[in-house]
């Protein structure tokens, strides 16, 4: 065990999981002037003892030309948050995305109201 994990205060479950969210919605697709959260491709966000992270993810498409560098920035971004200890993110196309899933906010940027 790291000297750093030894050292983890375990942060509020509600405030991390706040934490992952802003993180996350500084990763933008560089298609869609929309952050990743805001256009509903993440499923999931799980936050488990001892400052602990999973995440469930997909993309817009599965040929996405972003797909090797969306996943890998949305972990990079939580990994960055004081006191994360293990982040852990999973990528997944069932069910597929859908316009459906973006937030009205997304909606509204990207001219669908």
């Amino acid at each position: 065990m790291s000297e750093n994990t030894e050292q983890l205060k375990e942060i509020p479950q509600q405030e991390l999981k706040e934490k992952v969210v802003n993180a996350i919605k500084q990763v933008y697709d560089p298609e869609i002037p929309v952050d990743v959260y805001e256009l509903g491709l993440i499923y999931e966000i799980s936050v488990y003892p001892v400052n602990n992270v999973f995440i469930l993810m997909t993309l817009t498409s599965p040929n996405c030309p972003s797909a090797e560098f969306i996943p890998s920035e949305v972990k990079d971004k939580i990994q960055q948050i004081q006191g994360i200890n293990h982040v852990e993110l999973e990528l997944t196309f069932d069910p597929p995305y859908s316009q459906d899933m973006m937030s009205e906010a997304a909606k509204l940027e990207l001219g669908f109201l």
